[in-house]
């Protein structure tokens, strides 16, 4: 059930399709999201409204930077996020030639009860899906 927010320079619009494939498929591959579940939100800046420091922590980034900010549920270990962090980064450089270093990616975490999909109703709350009781049955 994430909600992913990629933002990236005007320069590289032309690649949202396969930039958001390339967030689902690690999201799917890494920390288990369920087929289907895909909500990512493509946005595009001019040069002035995405401001990035070039050498932040000696990670050499240019204009073809990319940011992916995913808000999920909490319960993932380091590992897994980590996991996560390095297929998004391998698979946006396979689709479209990003360096690695032009990646960043920040996970928000938050619980089952903050996430409504429609008809201003909790849906996890109210009829939970069978690997969110699970996850809720593992302290998760």
């Amino acid at each position: 059930m994430p909600l992913v927010r990629i933002s990236l320079h005007t320069s590289a619009a032309e690649n949202r399709k396969s930039i958001a494939d390339a967030v689902y498929q690690a999201m799917r591959e890494t920390i288990g999201i369920p087929e289907g579940d895909r909500f990512l939100v493509v946005t595009s800046h001019a040069a002035d409204e995405l401001f990035v420091d070039p050498n932040y922590l000696g990670i050499q980034r240019t204009e073809k930077f990319i940011l992916v900010h995913i808000f999920l549920s909490e319960g993932r270990t380091v590992e897994q996020k980590q996991a996560l962090f390095r297929s998004i980064a391998m698979r946006l450089q396979n689709a479209i030639g990003v360096s690695q270093e032009d990646v960043m990616t920040v996970l928000t975490e938050n619980s089952y009860v903050d996430w409504s999909f429609g008809n201003g109703e909790a849906q996890y709350v109210i009829n939970p899906p069978a690997w969110v009781r699970s996850r809720s049955a593992e302290g998760n």
